[in-house]
């Protein structure tokens, strides 16, 4: 019960000033017998949870399409379609959205936890819906390979179940899933429509000083021999919980007493979310040795992804510039796991300027959150209503931008916002141009940073070669099958479930009591002096924990740069001291700049050619890249008049997506003839040019006034269509020739 509705505030005179105390400590008996209790039932709901055969925490009824055990390479992973709520109108020409949660030590169900989530807002916007999820125990002998295959089985799947779609799926991969997402689409680029990243680390050694603690955590135990000790140990298995351990260590304050102190101080409204919570957070799950050996080799401590140094089975080179989808970015300051620099720092590995990324067709959007912690990027109900809403809701014209990079900036919908009937939701999404300066404004590494973390994958492959020759035929003698399983049950992190659950026989009489509690229950009043007390001492405990927190991060990073930074183990590492370029960065192709040159004359040879369609989608981008933005509502009026083509042809979104992207490199390497060539394009019925000419100017002036020199540009378009302007202004609709009309709008 609030405590503004407490029933049984006053108290026998007789306790005079020792009223507010005896009012405290009888609410705060009841706390904390109401407290013992959510315990118990966190872990009783954790027995439950792992009972299941594939268990998990999707608030969405879901259907299984494919089962990951029964491929030719069998894998722990299956593809579900969540089955769409009854308040859901789906459209069938509407691309799909694949959700793939990430295996990070949790089980599956993340992303669709609730309905404002990655999968609901998806469901708002008319998309169909699936799931990649994951069993707790992995198949034997599966590597990430094999899950890599199993989920382009899974993309081929969903491509054949929706046909009419226009475009193919989008797929949103959080945390972990997202760099194997991005490395599935760099051997299987045709599978893919744009991509969602949303908190995964894809630059494992970037970062910034006093910042970034979770990256020294491979230099700080010598490598991954670690890894592969635990693995022995857990028989041919890690244990998901160490991961889990990782991630509270990073934030003592919040595990030892943040977390725990608002369930106690808000038990009476607090208990269903976090039990909701604690079911994802405690279910944790394995991985083959293998996995995450090459989790921790090849990214963690290596950080070959973004160097372009890992290799499929095949030979083929796991290379991010061979992605042809967009790729959006979502970050957040307040993220300590993966901050901006590791989440965007590929993009400084690879490119050299924003020409390099469109010379490779790529588009990269990103957009940093300025406060979310990592796990509120995918889970939590505000970002869903505001990112992930507006990802969804204008999915079509991230795919449609042309390459490059932008940031996506979200302008709250006023009364007064301009052209409020084109915008989807509660936010306009404008993406700006922006260039690889802007990323370096947030921080990174310089090469001594950087030979210092190359000093440590190096130490780590010696460590690693050592404990296998030395140590590890030992290890494996001794560990047994039970054993391993002992170990995994006497975890902390599972224990701190088991003591607290009915499997204890001290907590059998607690749940009885706190029914009486219930029944008796006596909040306190927000008043009480005692109260501003212990939310004093509560403060204190986090301001202590937080010290201790940053203190300890401080000498961690300076003991990792002492060691590492030092010439001698560098030379001893067979790092080169004196270097002053960067160690890890992916090797330029000859074959690339061969066929770039032949692509750029190409298109200059093209420039000529085309018609009023052509014409038109050249003329709108020369007017419109002078405002180096893209903002939903001139492509929502793209849609619109699209959907009123009614009975005439449309070029498919594809078609279209590549009619803008042609044209707009035409304009990027010659703009002078590309806009020159304009008229010759156009038609020669003045009708038929005057309506053209309208439908551009309304792509246009959607997003607000033309001003500056898009004004200008727009003036010399006008020239070219020939429109005479006093017809215009006296121009009505209803008298427009119904042959000019169809005719213009025939373009789009």
């Amino acid at each position: 019960m609030p405590a503004s509705q407490s029933p049984n505030r006053e108290f026998p005179p007789a306790l005079g000033i020792y009223g507010p105390a005896f009012e405290y400590l009888v609410d705060a008996a009841q706390r904390s017998v109401l407290f013992l209790d959510v315990m118990r039932q966190r872990g009783n709901q954790l027995h439950e949870y792992l009972a299941k055969t594939a268990p998990h925490v999707l608030d969405f009824e879901v259907e299984l399409i494919v089962d990951g055990r029964t491929l030719q390479r069998p894998v722990n992973y299956a593809l579900v379609r969540i089955v769409p709520p009854k308040t859901a109108r789906l459209d069938p020409t509407r691309r799909p959205f694949v959700v793939v949660d990430p295996r990070a030590g949790h089980g599956p169900g993340i992303g669709g936890f609730k309905a404002d989530s990655e999968i609901g807002v998806a469901f708002k916007a008319g998309h169909p819906c699936y799931f990649v999820g994951f069993l707790p125990e992995p198949m034997p002998a599966q590597t990430i390979e094999d899950v890599a295959q199993a989920e382009a089985i899974f993309l081929e799947r969903v491509i054949d179940l929706h046909p009419d779609a226009e475009g193919k799926p989008c797929v949103i991969g959080n945390c972990q899933a997202g760099w194997a997402v991005m490395m599935l689409a760099t051997i299987r680029p045709e599978l893919f429509g744009p991509i969602i990243v949303a908190g995964s680390p894809l630059s494992y050694w970037a970062g910034v000083h006093g910042q970034s603690p979770m990256r020294y955590t491979g230099g700080l135990v010598g490598g991954s021999w670690l890894t592969a000790l635990m693995s022995d140990l857990g028989h041919g298995k890690f244990d998901g919980a160490w991961l889990v351990q990782n991630f509270e260590n990073l934030n003592p304050s919040n595990t030892l007493w943040s977390k725990q102190y608002n369930l106690y101080s808000k038990i009476d409204t607090e208990a269903q979310r976090y039990l909701g919570f604690e079911r994802w957070w405690g279910g944790h799950v394995n991985l083959n040795a293998e996995e995450i050996q090459f989790i921790v080799d090849e990214l963690f401590v290596g950080n070959n992804l973004a160097a372009g140094k890992i290799q499929a089975s095949n030979g083929m080179t796991v290379d991010l510039r061979n992605i042809r989808s967009p790729i959006v970015v979502f970050c957040s300051k307040g993220d300590n796991i993966t901050p901006p620099v590791q989440a965007l720092g590929w993009i400084l590995d690879l490119y050299q300027d924003v020409n390099e990324i469109r010379s490779f067709g790529q588009t990269i959007v990103y957009t940093v959150h300025e406060s979310v912690g990592h796990l509120g990027i995918f889970v939590s109900s505000g970002v869903a209503r505001k990112e992930h809403d507006e990802f969804s809701s204008n999915i079509d014209l991230i795919d449609m931008l042309p390459p490059g990079l932008y940031e996506a900036v979200f302008e709250r919908k006023v009364a007064d916002s301009t052209s409020p009937d084109l915008i989807s939701g509660d936010w306009a999404m404008r993406c700006e141009v922006r260039t690889l300066e802007d990323i370096r404004r947030m921080g990174g590494n310089n090469p001594t940073d950087d030979r210092c973390f190359e000093t440590a994958a190096r130490l780590s492959e010696i460590n690693l070669s050592l404990y296998r020759a030395f140590v590890q035929p030992a290890i494996r003698a001794v560990a047994s099958a039970p054993a391993a399983e002992w170990t995994k049950r006497l975890h902390p992190l599972r224990m701190q479930y088991e003591l607290f659950s009915d499997a204890n026989p001290l907590m059998a009489s607690v749940g009885h009591l706190s029914r009486w509690v219930q029944d008796h229950r006596n909040a306190d009043a927000n008043d009480n002096p005692f109260i501003g007390m212990q939310e004093a001492v509560s403060r204190q405990i986090v301001t202590m924990l937080d010290a201790w927190r940053d203190a300890r991060d401080a000498w961690c990073e300076q003991f990792f740069f002492s060691v590492y930074g030092s010439p001698a183990v560098q030379a001893m590492a067979g790092v080169d001291a004196a270097a002053t370029r960067p160690t890890r960065k992916a090797p330029k192709s000859w074959l690339h700049n061969e066929l770039l040159q032949a692509r750029i004359a190409d298109l200059k040879a093209r420039i000529p050619d085309g018609g009023l369609r052509e014409a038109v989608v050249r003329s709108v981008l020369y007017v419109g890249v002078s405002r180096n933005a893209v903002d939903e509502r001139g492509f929502e009026m793209v849609r619109r008049i699209r959907r009123s083509q009614s009975g005439m042809p449309q070029l498919p979104l594809a078609d279209f997506k590549a009619l803008v992207r042609e044209q707009y490199l035409m304009l990027l390497i010659d703009p002078e003839a590309s806009v020159a060539a304009i008229p010759s394009m156009l038609p020669a019925d003045p009708e038929i040019r005057l309506g053209t000419f309208d439908l551009v100017k309304r792509v246009l002036s959607a997003p607000g006034e033309i001003v500056g020199e898009a004004a200008e540009r727009l003036k010399q378009i006008e020239r070219f269509f020939r429109v005479d302007r006093d017809l215009a202004a006296v121009a009505s609709p209803a008298i427009v020739p119904a042959a000019r009309t169809k005719e213009s709008r025939k373009v789009l």
